[in-house]
């Protein structure tokens, strides 16, 4: 017997699992993700956010990738996300409230970003 995976539809999240969700699906930053928690969350440390995350980097949602340059075909320079970090590690990296804050000069080069995973993106939206 094939067994199919259930995955549950973005309404049956809390509405700070939601808020990861979509920065993920927006490859966002972590300071991003800020702007769109409610308070109290939206002002707690990096290990109360991390709290929030972990649980979906666990059940294999999302990943958690440092950014790196990218050049386009065309020359310009922007951003993409890197290979993910090992999940031992994250405990530590989002612990750290600097990496929740924006860098003063805006390079986002080393700052992390939350990406979708294959089962992720399967999440009805």
């Amino acid at each position: 017997m094939l067994h199919r995976m259930v995955y549950p539809a973005t309404e049956d999240m809390t509405s700070e699992e939601r808020a990861f969700m979509i920065n993920a699906t927006e490859i966002d930053v972590l300071p991003g993700v800020r702007g769109d928690l409610p308070e109290p969350l939206a002002s707690a440390s990096g290990a109360e956010l991390a709290a929030v995350l972990l649980p979906l980097v666990d059940k294999g949602w999302i990943e958690v990738c440092p950014v790196v340059p990218w050049t386009a075909p065309d020359g310009s320079e922007g951003y993409q996300p890197g290979p993910a970090f090992p999940r031992e590690d994250l405990p530590a990296l989002l612990a750290d409230d600097g990496r929740w804050e924006y860098a003063e000069d805006r390079d986002f080069t080393g700052g992390l970003t939350l990406t979708l995973t294959e089962a992720g993106e399967r999440i009805p939206r």
